[in-house]
């Protein structure tokens, strides 16, 4: 992909996020803050009794990174596993690290649109915000 398609997946999802609002019924939350830049998001995921991840949506304000990373996050967990949800954040980890292979990519969609952030260490922080968040909170519902 270009560059420019990058910028636009980035753009579009953080000016029309698909999830930034609440809901209602959602079974676990948890707050993401980044001390470094300001950024504090507020996830929200409803998982069904099988583990599923029904819905979700995040709240919070922050840089343009953070809001379209958390929002493509939640994109690509709808309707997963909360065992594949970590696998997915896994695979964003090691494209941040510059460690994925193309097939991770692939399986990241249109989060690949962050891979570049790795050159740039103080935005970092910014794109993983919403995953380490997801992560802490389906990591610490062992019940779900």
């Amino acid at each position: 992909m270009s560059l420019n398609i990058y910028g636009e997946i980035l753009n579009e999802h953080n000016i029309r996020p698909t999830h930034k609002g609440n809901i209602a019924d959602a079974t676990i939350r948890l707050e993401g803050k980044n001390p470094t830049c300001g950024d504090d998001i507020y996830l929200e995921l409803k998982v069904g009794e099988d583990g599923t991840i029904e819905d979700g949506a995040f709240n919070g304000s922050g840089c343009a990174i953070s809001q379209a990373s958390v929002d493509i996050m939640i994109d690509l967990i709808i309707g997963e596993s909360k065992e594949r949800a970590l696998e997915l954040c896994e695979k964003f980890m090691k494209m941040i690290r510059g460690e994925a292979s193309p097939e991770d990519l692939d399986e990241l969609d249109e989060a690949a649109a962050l891979k570049d952030i790795s050159h740039m260490p103080a935005r970092v922080k910014c794109a993983v915000l919403g995953w380490h968040t997801m992560e802490e909170m389906l990591k610490k519902t062992d019940d779900l």
